[in-house]
């Protein structure tokens, strides 16, 4: 059935589009207009009455009925009563009043009576942009099973939605939802919202579709690539052969080797030309010297502010930083970006451009490039399913080698013992991190900024060193800590990308304040090679029902799972925002199993989720 014009107009004001985002429009309540010979006390009932007698007073109505149904006098009461409503009730007459009915010691009352005239139904109303009563005509006019199966809903999804809205012989319990009308309104949501990320998705022509065989080169690798790095380089085989431009995800937790991914893409590629935007100097520097290693093949460049007017043209790998985007580039077949949510939003849409521009596609068919992303920062898994509606996505949870980091929450009684410990690391050799939550002294926290701390570091040991986000010369710092370093004080600047391979140890001060998944990534940044680490969160709180259960899970999946029960998902569709829940029904912490079903009818239906 078409929308017509006019219900066009009622689904505008609603916010809707369709007859299942209708469906999700609950009532706020029900009227239950069936006639019962019963008596229900503190419930709202109908009774079949004649008017008796009515008395009024300044400030109230108060009639007195005899109600057939019952077969026993009611008075009824309405306190302020409108002009209109003393002519309602007139001695001797019978008719159909609504409303709350009590009973004590045998005498009943029903307060704020409402004469009725269509009886012998339970009767929905609603709270909407809409009049109840306009709303109630829309649902009874357009929501029916046909028009929700047309939109794709299942069958068995369609009939629980119709009970909320056209209940038969039971009034629905909206405090306590039934579990099979909770999980309807749960598919529905997010069958609508998948549904409207996949047909944001668009297939372009690929510029190359003859990827070449990684399996020689990844066998002469010192070492061998996990089966996660091997699936998910032959996932990125398939796109590249499909001949469709890939546009895909790459989600790994710390230190599981998406550095090699990124190198074998880049290899399939060529003889083709590839470009990588990592979003530091520093992480692009560690990436082309692993490239250099690895594919002696190719010519590589490593592209910076500081060499802005090199020539790229000769080159078959180009990696830089975001000054890749203020330079025209050659032509390439793979455009790769590491860490793009750290990217600015106007850098997003100018690599949106870089990846879509002229030099990048060829006009006459439309050809794009293929596109990789890659993050370090592990997402739910539930948020992974729902990603692929409208882009590609592969997790790699393991890792090349098993982390030995022992995660603890200290107190302020503990500082002595963490001031030996870290004096014991030191004479190992290792490096620690000090991450503060502050860079200058606020009023307002309580605990100390770097300002005010690193003067007790500095006093008590030897190359301390320090850098925090406004610190333009931050990448020189850390550079010079990895060589010469035994203490770093930062901020959360740290948090992603950098490489230290003798940093053993981490205390976070105010580990309370940061996210689960922030924590993690910081926890990540000892024992990259294999140190024994040591992850320490300093907190003022007696206790942490968050930082217990972080200290007992190692994996960046789980965390983030975690993550999200704690602070609820992000908005997926409209940009990932960290904390708020855009979802009404889904929780998608606990339902995996729903989000699962989804994804699978969705790819049932041939609408390209994969």
């Amino acid at each position: 059935m078409d929308i017509t014009k006019e219900q066009h107009e009622k689904f505008k004001k609603l916010g809707i589009t369709s007859y299942s985002e209708l469906s999700l429009i609950v009532p706020s309540l029900y009227e239950d207009l069936r006639l019962s010979s019963k008596l229900q006390p503190h419930s709202m009932q109908l009774i079949d009455a004649t008017v008796e007698a009515v008395y009024r007073s300044a400030n109230s109505l108060q009639i007195t009925f005899f109600a057939h149904n019952f077969s026993h006098v009611v008075m009824g009461v309405i306190f302020h009563p409108k002009p209109y409503m003393m002519h309602q009730f007139k001695v001797g007459e019978r008719d159909y009043y609504y409303g709350m009915i009590e009973c004590k010691g045998g005498a009943c009352s029903i307060s704020m009576p409402k004469k009725v005239t269509i009886i012998g139904a339970i009767t929905p109303k609603y709270k909407s942009a809409l009049r109840s009563d306009v709303m109630l005509r829309l649902i009874q006019s357009t929501l029916n099973k046909e028009n929700l199966l047309l939109e794709g809903l299942r069958e068995d999804i369609a009939d629980e939605l119709l009970k909320l809205h056209f209940p038969q012989n039971v009034t629905p319990n909206l405090r306590e939802l039934d579990e099979n009308i909770l999980k309807a309104l749960k598919y529905t949501e997010l069958f609508i919202y998948m549904r409207e990320l996949t047909n944001k998705r668009r297939y372009y022509p690929s510029l190359s579709s003859s990827p070449s065989n990684y399996k020689a080169w990844a066998k002469s690798l010192p070492f061998v690539l996990t089966s996660e790095q091997i699936e998910t380089i032959d996932d990125i085989k398939a796109d590249f052969k499909n001949g469709y431009a890939a546009r895909r995800m790459i989600v790994g937790d710390v230190g599981s080797g998406k550095t090699m991914v990124i190198l074998a893409s880049a290899l399939m590629n060529y003889p083709n030309r590839s470009i990588l935007m990592a979003p530091t100097t520093i992480l692009a520097n560690q990436i082309y010297e692993e490239a250099k290693k690895y594919l002696p093949m190719m010519r590589i460049a490593l592209f910076t502010s500081k060499n802005k007017s090199m020539e790229l043209d000769e080159y078959d790998f180009i990696i830089g930083t975001h000054a890749l985007l203020y330079r025209e580039l050659p032509k390439a077949t793979l455009v790769m970006v590491d860490e793009q949510h750290r990217f600015g939003t106007a850098q997003r849409n100018l690599l949106e451009k870089l990846v879509s521009s002229e030099q990048a596609s060829d006009k006459k068919t439309d050809a794009k490039p293929h596109f990789l992303q890659f993050s370090a920062t592990p997402i739910p898994r539930t948020q992974a399913m729902i990603e692929t509606a409208h882009i590609d996505v592969s997790l790699i949870t393991s890792t090349p080698f098993k982390k030995n980091i022992v995660s603890k929450v200290i107190h302020k009684s503990d500082f002595k013992e963490l001031l030996e410990h870290i004096k014991y690391e030191i004479t190992l050799g290792n490096q620690v991190l000090l991450v503060y939550p502050l860079v200058e002294q606020s009023e307002v926290l309580e605990y100390q900024s770097i300002d005010e701390a690193r003067g007790f570091w500095e006093d008590r040991f030897e190359n301390v060193y320090v850098t925090h986000g406004k610190d333009r010369d931050k990448e020189e710092v850390l550079r010079e800590f990895d060589k010469k370093g035994d203490i770093l004080i930062a901020t959360t600047v740290v948090e992603v990308g950098i490489s230290l391979s003798r940093l053993s140890t981490v205390v976070i001060v105010g580990a309370e304040r940061l996210g689960l998944s922030t924590l993690h990534q910081l926890r990540g940044r000892v024992s990259r090679t294999g140190l024994k680490g040591y992850c320490f969160l300093y907190t003022n709180q007696n206790s942490s029902e968050r930082l217990n259960k972080f200290v007992q899970t190692t994996s960046g999946f789980d965390i983030a799972n975690l993550d999200l029960k704690f602070r609820k998902g992000g908005d997926l569709l409209r940009g990932h925002n960290q904390s708020g829940n855009q979802f009404k029904w889904i929780d998608l912490a606990e339902d995996v199993e729903i989000v699962k079903m989804v994804k699978d009818d969705l790819t049932c239906k041939n609408l390209k989720v994969e």
